[in-house]
């Protein structure tokens, strides 16, 4: 079951892994969070609802969520984002990583990766940026009451404090209606950092396009049919991403954290992943 963190470290250029469950059975899962800047903290209910065989770990990139002002990381932590991954995946063996909406994308971008993994699950993610348009359209169809004024300010001031407020003003537009207060209550005590979304924002956003496809590789693509957020039609036209090893799973009622909304289903959806995987 999920409990205190056991173990902390750091890789070369600062990737930390915290373990946050051991349970029986091989392997070690590396949780990788969205955002950026929303740190893994945000992912310790998937990591409850997938139960996932062996070790689980929540991964930070350097400069990422409360990884940041140690000596762990170097001055200048996004040099080598998001490549540093492959120090995590060396790290440890026989690893499944796990990455959430951009931390999948982060997955997709590093090519090396391919030949480092024992599997890899992509939840609420995509194979390109085309869904950037899509999604910018639902939010202008669907105005949420407090977004433009948190977004001006944001804008004047961008901050940890400014981008808290304006995830927390756009929150309705990641969750289900019934959902929106849990969701709420999950993004309000992350450890927000500006600096790694102005990198994205800069670096990697708007021109991303996967680097490498799993074709070979045990994956699963999973996410909410409610996803308002990443649009998962465009998987559908990326033909590395089907075949026998590739499972595609949408979870009922549920948006772009799936966990909140049905949790039993993702844990359905991991534990075909790790059935397959094997022990």
């Amino acid at each position: 079951m999920v409990g205190a963190e056991r173990q902390e470290r750091w890789t070369a250029s600062g990737v930390r892994l915290r373990q946050v469950t051991s349970g029986t059975g091989h392997g070690n899962w590396l949780f990788v969070p969205g955002g950026p800047g929303l740190g893994s903290e945000s992912l310790h209910g998937l990591v409850a609802a997938a139960r996932v065989p062996g070790t689980a770990w929540l991964v930070d990139l350097p400069g990422d969520g409360s990884n940041r002002h140690r000596p762990e990381v170097p001055v200048d932590p996004y040099a080598r984002w998001p490549g540093v991954l492959t120090e995590a995946a060396q790290a440890l063996d026989e690893v499944v990583m796990v990455g959430h909406s951009t931390g999948g994308m982060f997955l997709l971008s590093v090519p090396e990766l391919a030949a480092q993994l024992r599997g890899m699950a992509l939840i609420s993610s995509a194979p390109h940026a085309g869904w950037r348009p899509a999604f910018a359209q639902y939010a202008q169809d669907h105005p949420l009451p407090g977004v433009d004024t948190a977004a001006e300010r944001y804008a004047r001031q961008p901050d940890d404090r400014t981008l808290r407020a304006l995830t927390l003003a756009a929150a309705p537009w990641n969750f289900t209606p019934s959902a929106v207060a849990d969701g709420r209550a999950l993004l309000a005590d992350l450890p927000y950092c500006h600096d790694a979304v102005a990198w994205a924002d800069a670096h990697f956003d708007d021109g991303y396009r996967a680097r490498w496809t799993p074709r070979s590789l045990l994956t699963l693509i999973v996410s909410g049919d409610r996803d308002r957020v990443v649009d998962q039609r465009i998987w559908q036209d990326e033909p590395g991403f089907h075949g026998q090893r590739i499972l595609h799973r949408r979870i009922g009622e549920a948006g772009h954290f799936p966990w909140i909304e049905n949790p039993e289903a993702v844990r359905a959806a991991f534990a075909d992943l790790a059935g397959l995987l094997g022990p």
